[in-house]
C-alpha cells in the first residue's frame, strides 16, 4: 500500500514535470522578470501564439506540430489512467454518452467564466496587476484561424484533462479531499498563467476553482473542455475585434 502511494505521487511529479508544473516553474520566473523590469506591469505585454517563420508554409509546418505533440502529455495521462476493462475516457467523463447536457453545461461555464474574466483581465490592466495579453500575432494566411482553432482545443485538452481529469483522480486515491484537491488544481491552474501577471493568477485560479466544483459535482471534464476550447476561440479568433473596439484594453502597449 505505501510502495502503491510511492508510486503515485512519483507518477503525478513526473506528469506535471512533463507538462503544466513545467509551465508553472516557467511562469514564476517570467512574473521575476517582468516585476524586476525597468517598465511596469501594465507597460508590459505577453504574445501566445507567435510566428515561427517568416515563410509561411514553414510557419504552417511548426504550428501544426507544436499542436500536435503538445498532445503527447495528454495521451500519456490516458493511458496511466487506463485499465484492462476500463475505459479512461469513461473515468474522467471525457466521452460522447451525453453530447447535449456536455454541451449545454459547457456554453453555460463558458458564460460564467467569460463575463466576469473579462471584467477582472480590465480590472487588472486598469489597476496595472497585469500586461497586456495579445493571443494573436502570427501572421494572416488561409490557414490562420484553424490553427487558431487547434491551439485552443490543444489548451482545453492539456489544461482540463491533467488539471482536473487525471489530478483529481490521482488526488482522490490518494486520500485528499475534494476540497483539499478543488484548491490545489486551482493554485496550479493559476500558477501556470503567471506569467500573464497577478490579474491572470487570481482570474484562472477563480476559474480553477469553479471548473474543479462543477467536475466533482458532474463527474465529467468533457463540460469543462467545451467550455474552455470556446473561451479561447473567443479569444484567440476574436482579438482583431477587440482591440478594433476597445484599443486602450487590449492593444499591446507601444515600445
Amino acid at each position: 500500500m505505501a510502495d502503491a502511494r510511492r508510486r503515485l505521487r512519483i507518477e503525478i511529479a513526473i506528469v506535471l514535470a512533463l507538462s503544466l508544473g513545467a509551465s508553472a516553474v516557467y511562469s514564476i520566473v517570467a512574473i521575476v522578470a517582468r516585476l524586476t523590469d525597468e517598465r511596469p506591469l501594465a507597460q508590459q505585454s505577453a504574445a501566445l501564439n507567435q510566428s515561427r517563420s517568416a515563410r509561411e508554409w514553414l510557419d504552417f509546418t511548426y504550428q501544426f506540430l507544436d499542436v500536435a505533440f503538445g498532445l503527447a502529455v495528454v495521451a500519456l495521462v490516458l493511458y496511466l489512467l487506463w485499465q484492462p476493462g476500463r475505459s479512461p475516457f469513461r473515468r474522467i467523463g471525457f466521452d460522447l454518452t451525453r453530447p447535449g447536457r456536455d454541451l449545454a453545461s459547457g456554453v453555460l461555464l463558458a458564460a460564467v467564466i467569460g463575463v466576469p474574466g473579462l471584467a477582472l483581465y480590465a480590472a487588472g490592466r486598469a489597476l496595472g496587476f497585469s500586461v497586456a495579453i495579445v493571443p494573436q500575432p502570427i501572421d494572416t494566411h488561409w490557414w490562420t484561424v484553424p490553427i487558431l482553432v487547434l491551439a485552443a482545443l490543444k489548451a482545453a485538452l492539456t489544461e482540463e484533462l491533467i488539471a482536473v481529469g487525471y489530478l483529481f483522480t490521482r488526488l482522490r486515491e490518494l486520500g485528499v479531499g475534494p476540497w483539499a484537491t478543488i484548491i490545489s488544481s486551482a493554485l496550479l491552474r493559476g500558477s501556470y498563467h503567471l506569467y500573464q501577471g497577478f490579474g491572470g493568477f487570481v482570474g484562472n485560479a477563480l476559474m480553477g476553482v469553479v471548473f474543479g466544483w462543477a467536475y466533482t459535482r458532474w463527474g465529467r471534464t468533457m463540460p469543462l473542455v467545451i467550455a474552455h476550447w470556446l473561451l479561447d476561440i473567443v479569444s484567440f479568433v476574436g482579438y482583431p475585434l477587440a482591440v478594433g473596439w476597445w484599443p486602450a484594453l487590449f492593444a499591446p502597449p507601444a515600445d
